[in-house]
């Protein structure tokens, strides 16, 4: 489908799900963002102090529809049982202590879903672990104005003038990643070139990127090796700085 950024306003927590635009094929059991892409965190990405910042501010909720298009079908169950920390008899537990529940939350920023999914071996020293599937926002809120770009193993962040933290806008099908000449490098420097070219004041992701929108220096950098090392940030003086390069 196509939209334009002023068509649907999909980042006001006030609004809640109002706006969020789903995509079903009931027969074939789908149900799934149709505009704002999944974003999956892996165990190993949430020690990243921006993840932490992030999970910090989540709020603990019920489940909803929308945590359901974040599972797979089978798996919606789970959402409903209780972790075997808080109670020994749920069924998602696992041979007595261990686990293989998930527990849901809302980014109350942008009233997004969130699903973390525990992994927990039984008795003592084992593996205890947790994973998280969310969307990203198309765009800041209305108000926001962005200034400083964040990555750090392959997660992608935005700062606000405010300083409010947000998972960086993206679009169902245009993943972003680092370190290659492809697809993922190219959309991610599209979106910072437009960040740049705006002042920080069109964070709306757009409806497709051409190869002339990615500026050629910021391009260099997202396919460079040397920004997928560690944690990596650039301010919005330094991407309007490599526009003049």
């Amino acid at each position: 489908m196509t939209y334009e950024p002023v068509d649907l306003n999909l980042t006001d927590p006030t609004n809640g799900f109002m706006h969020f635009v789903l995509y079903t094929e009931a027969r074939l059991g789908v149900a799934s963002s149709s505009l704002n892409a999944e974003v999956g965190v892996e165990s190993q990405q949430t020690v990243t102090p921006h993840f932490q910042e992030w999970l910090g501010r989540l709020v603990r909720c019920e489940p909803n529809a929308l945590h359901c298009t974040l599972v797979e079908p089978t798996k919606i169950p789970a959402l409903f049982d209780p972790c075997v920390t808080e109670d020994a008899g749920s069924p998602s537990a696992v041979s007595g202590s261990g686990c293989v529940c998930r527990r849901t939350f809302y980014d109350p920023e942008f009233g997004l879903p969130v699903v973390g999914k525990h992994f927990k071996h039984r008795g003592e020293g084992g593996t205890d672990e947790w994973s998280y599937k969310t969307f990203a926002p198309l765009a800041l809120r209305p108000d926001d104005v962005f200034s400083r770009f964040h990555t750090g193993r392959s997660l992608f962040w935005a700062r606000t003038e405010k300083g409010d933290l947000s998972i960086l806008p993206q679009r169902e099908g245009r993943g972003y990643s680092l370190g290659y000449s492809g697809g993922g490098p190219h959309a991610l420097a599209a979106y910072l070139t437009q960040l740049a070219e705006t002042d920080g004041q069109n964070t709306a992701v757009g409806t497709s990127y051409s190869r002339e929108d990615a500026h050629p220096a910021i391009l260099n950098w997202t396919q460079s090796s040397a920004a997928d090392r560690g944690t990596n940030e650039l301010s919005l003086g330094d991407l309007k700085a490599m526009q003049q390069s």
